[in-house]
């Protein structure tokens, strides 16, 4: 479909849907409310960010995020939820059994792992609850966090994720509704967890690819009670699953070192299987009309476009309808605006543009300005696709073409964290706070103003 046809029948779609404002699907566009966004692509289809932003322009909120953290805020309605840990001066009465084959040290002191509520508007804490205290029995990379999946919303319960600490779902008032132990993660050279969960239908989903047996869950989202496990030959990713739906079923789509797996949300039984990405998986997949991207770039490079109508594996098979070698993402997940794909190599600020139809490259590896390093992924709304450096530098470039670049704004902390996009507004967790950002109104005489 040509692009110009694509934007209007997108268009179309989203005038029919803003009809009704108070439908569950124009909730959930209205909302950020999981990893990469209301459609799992790193787009905000009804947002309209600022472009220039920064610690004098467009700041609506700062407020102080509590101990460390890479998770990225999630938002739905007037509610930003956001996961930290918190180092305290306790040491465990009894030490934590530790990974014996880490590269990392554990922390040895205990650490409190909190949910926070914040209101959209003001930034004033809704409330505030503390999951569990608990030592770490292993460490984690230097440039990672004891807090680094992001939390998930259906809109009636926020859906916390600590890892080898459990997963704790709120209900959005902050009463604890249910909790579940999965065990211990032993990650490779412990180097920490990351991986957020996903919800759907009433069903949360959890990816535990670790050194000593890997699975994939889906528990009851009323209850924490488990409905299925599948066992993954997998060593430790950091991988999402995304979940989408195609002809009439659900698939969980992971990404892994040895194989990309899709399983039936229902029954967890696999429905498809793919390999050829690169080891550490990360990147989450994205999908488009009748199929999804996978890509990964540690050690290698791999972009793969997998039919959602696969079945069985289709390992080096001419079903996979497009493929890609070079320029992929390690920490970054893709962004998929429209049909174009935006990723960056490795953690670089060298940025490829394809074709997600047919894989051609539009844009072949070229340096955004001012981006050297980035672990946040790229964001786009408005016409407008936003990458934010670990450094805080923050660049903007129109959406479609070259590069070109609109503005470079730069915040005063490091951010390794992705971006939210709500309505006016855009959400960034730094390395101390999380700030809000909003295009402030513009006074009568037309020059802009603050709030």
């Amino acid at each position: 479909m040509p692009r110009i046809a694509l934007s209007i029948v997108l268009l179309s779609a989203s005038i029919l849907r803003a009809e009704n404002p108070s439908s569950p699907e124009s909730r959930r566009l209205d909302s950020w409310h999981q990893w990469r966004g209301p459609e799992g692509n790193g787009t905000a289809p009804r947002a309209e960010p600022p472009l220039r932003f920064g610690p004098s322009e467009n700041l609506r909120w700062k407020v102080p995020a509590p101990g460390e953290g890479h998770a990225s805020p999630v938002v739905w309605g007037d509610l930003v939820f956001l996961l930290s840990a918190v180092r305290t001066d306790k040491t465990p009465a009894a030490p934590p059994a530790t990974n014996p084959k880490a590269k990392t040290e554990a922390p040895g002191k205990v650490y409190r792992f909190i949910v926070t509520a914040i209101d959209l508007e003001s930034g004033k804490t809704r409330w505030e609850e503390t999951a569990c205290e608990e030592a770490p029995h292993e460490g984690r990379h230097e440039t990672n966090s004891y807090a680094s999946g992001s939390p998930v919303t259906d809109g009636t319960r926020v859906y916390a994720y600590f890892g080898s600490r459990g997963i704790y779902a709120y209900g959005l008032d902050g009463k604890l509704q249910w909790k579940r132990d999965l065990g211990d993660m032993h990650t490779r050279f412990g180097w920490g967890e990351g991986a957020s969960p996903a919800v759907h239908g009433g069903t949360v989903v959890v990816n535990w690819d670790e050194e000593d047996g890997s699975f994939v869950t889906a528990l009851d989202a009323a209850t924490g009670e488990p409905r299925w496990r599948k066992e993954r030959d997998e060593a430790t990713s950091w991988a999402t699953p995304f979940i989408v739906e195609h002809g009439g079923k659900t698939q969980v789509i992971i990404n892994g070192t040895n194989r990309v797996r899709s399983y039936d949300l229902a029954t967890g039984e696999l429905v498809w299987e793919c390999g050829g990405q690169t080891a550490n998986a990360i990147p989450s997949p994205v999908a488009m009309g009748d199929r999804v991207i996978c890509m990964s770039g540690y050690r290698g490079a791999a972009a793969k476009a997998i039919p959602l109508g696969a079945r069985g594996d289709i390992t080096e098979s001419d079903k996979v309808i497009w493929s890609l070698a070079k320029g992929t993402p390690y920490v970054p997940s893709p962004l998929l605006y429209e049909d174009r794909l935006y990723f960056t190599q490795r953690n670089s600020g060298i940025l490829t543009v394809v074709d997600a139809r047919t894989g051609k490259v539009e844009i072949d590896s070229q340096r955004i300005p001012g981006i050297e390093e980035l672990y946040g992924s790229p964001v786009g709304a408005a016409g407008r696709v936003y990458f934010i450096a670990r450094d805080g530098t923050a660049v903007v470039i129109r959406h479609g073409g070259p590069i070109e670049v609109l503005a470079t704004n730069r915040l005063e902390e490091p951010v390794d964290a992705s971006p939210a996009l709500v309505g006016k507004k855009m959400l960034v967790r730094g390395r101390k706070h999380l700030f809000c950002f909003e295009q402030a109104p513009k006074p009568a005489g037309g020059a802009a103003g603050g709030f």
